[in-house]
């Protein structure tokens, strides 16, 4: 193994970026693959999340790229040398960046593409030529439709994170845009990810020619410089034991996963009026708003950000003391990456569980991949069950069954049948509708009071009568039949 960047063969401009980054010693991943990379052979890596597999693709390509730099203008000579996908805009944004920074003195042109932003502002940059892209699937097609990129001329194709593309259902668009490009023996594949799973394998056979296999660890295993605790605690009081964890140890920056988008964004709000300052970054919100949280969060504004496992991967931020899994993944790679957000470069991190009775099973399959058992840990002075039943008993905490309870039947009602218990006030409303509503067939209702049927029998005088009731509208959608006009107009 080499000790140092020197020693693997890499030009002056690349060792030049890579001392201003402050790096001075290859990782493991990168002193096996970046050898292999130069030397113009197919790669399968994997390694341990945040462990440098980044530039351990990055280095070499922009080395292999350097004698085809060019300062003219025109596209034609800066054509897409090198496609790198990426499964999430944050990765993707992530990588360029990296490709940016080790190719800064190389005079080499890249770019990124993503979703969630206007195709117009990304087309005047591809269209100028770039030689290594940087892309999420979908958008690239998006450009490829476009007629703004060509990637008849790539040399280097490399996937990353290619277990989450699987995840993530890209493999179709992957397999679109590998038609696209010259012939598997004719260019260059790099397929690299921190998890392999008997679906990568198969993709690695139609991907790569002849791969050479390269793993620093034992597979689908967590980084040793992220220590791991259980802290076991019910649903009602996992926020309660996070926020007193949070201010206790006076902690900025602390990455906390759940598992949807709705959830990311309640418990933002309820952190919040705890007093934290928290943000949500998931799949709903906009690119923009995505890149402002994580600024915010990367400048140690925010206590909390809470993320879907949108920023399992691809989210890198210096020293980041702890990753709280809020709730556990139903898939146990991915909690893996989640973890792997911390621990990064060599530095040590830790990760937290909160696991409630019912995620037991998915603690029991995290341990069964990693081959061992989490420690588990309490927390001073807290006692999970009190602090459930204390928010329990709270009023905030009793205001939603209360507002969904049946509500008491009016008077004019008490010949009509009973509603059945289950029956939710959208139902209830929908039944007053149909048997206020003149214009709905009377065949077609359901049974009316009898003050609600002389209504509808036309007791009142059509348009005047209607419009004569001042209880709640009648909904559009129920107004099926079309309104005669006046006779005269």
């Amino acid at each position: 193994m080499s000790a140092t960047f020197e020693a693997l063969g890499l030009r002056p401009e690349i060792l030049r970026a890579v001392a201003e980054s402050g790096y001075t010693t290859p990782t493991p991943i990168q002193a096996k693959a970046i050898p292999v990379v130069l030397a113009g052979r197919d790669v399968m890596g994997g390694a341990q999340t945040g462990t440098g597999k980044t530039a351990g693709f990055a280095l070499p390509i922009l080395n292999r790229l350097i004698p085809q730099a060019n300062t003219s203008p025109s596209p034609a000579r800066h054509p897409v040398r090198a496609l790198i996908l990426a499964p999430t805009r944050e990765l993707a944004i992530q990588v360029e960046e990296s490709v940016k920074e080790y190719g800064k003195h190389t005079g080499l042109r890249s770019t990124c593409v993503f979703g969630g932003v206007d195709i117009k502002l990304q087309l005047p940059i591809v269209r100028a030529g770039v030689e290594i892209l940087v892309a999420t699937p979908g958008r690239l097609l998006d450009h490829v439709e476009q007629k703004s990129v060509n990637l008849s001329q790539v040399e280097i194709f490399v996937l990353d994170e290619a277990d989450r593309m699987l995840d993530m259902g890209f493999i179709p668009d992957i397999k679109r845009i590998m038609a696209l490009l010259p012939a598997t023996a004719k260019r260059q594949n790099l397929l690299f990810s921190a998890t392999f799973s008997n679906e990568i394998k198969k993709l690695a056979d139609q991907l790569l020619n002849a791969p050479e296999l390269i793993e620093v660890a034992r597979r689908n295993t967590a980084a040793e410089t992220v220590e791991q605790f259980v802290y076991r605690c019910p649903q009602e009081a996992k926020r309660l034991l996070l926020a007193r964890i949070v201010k206790s140890r006076g902690l900025r920056q602390v990455l906390c996963f759940v598992r949807t988008k709705h959830g990311a964004s309640r418990l933002a709000r309820q952190l919040e009026r705890d007093g934290l300052e928290t943000s949500a970054i998931h799949g709903d919100k906009t690119q923009g708003a995505r890149l402002d949280a994580l600024a915010a969060f990367k400048d140690a504004k925010l206590e909390i950000l809470v993320a879907t496992d949108v920023a399992a991967r691809g989210l890198d931020v210096d020293d980041l003391p702890l990753v709280v899994n809020y709730e556990l993944p139903h898939v146990p790679e991915d909690y893996i990456h989640r973890i792997g957000r911390t621990g990064r470069a060599g530095a040590t991190g830790e990760a937290i569980s909160l696991v409630a009775p019912e995620e037991e099973k998915y603690l029991a399959d995290i341990e069964r991949l990693l081959k061992k058992k989490i420690a588990v840990r309490t927390e001073q002075g807290f006692d999970p069950a009190a602090a459930a039943s204390e928010r329990a008993s709270h009023p905030r905490a009793r205001a939603k069954p209360e507002r969904g309870s049946a509500k008491p039947a009016p008077v004019e009602r008490s010949s009509a049948k009973p509603a059945p218990a289950a029956r939710s006030r959208r139902e209830q409303e929908r039944e007053d509708a149909y048997a206020r509503n003149p214009d709905q067939p009377a065949r077609s209702r359901p049974a009316a009071t009898h003050a609600h049927a002389k209504f509808a029998l036309g007791h009142g005088h059509g348009s005047h009568a209607q419009r004569s009731h001042k209880s709640r509208p009648v909904p559009a959608l129920l107004m099926k039949r079309k309104t005669p006009e006046p006779q005269g107009a």
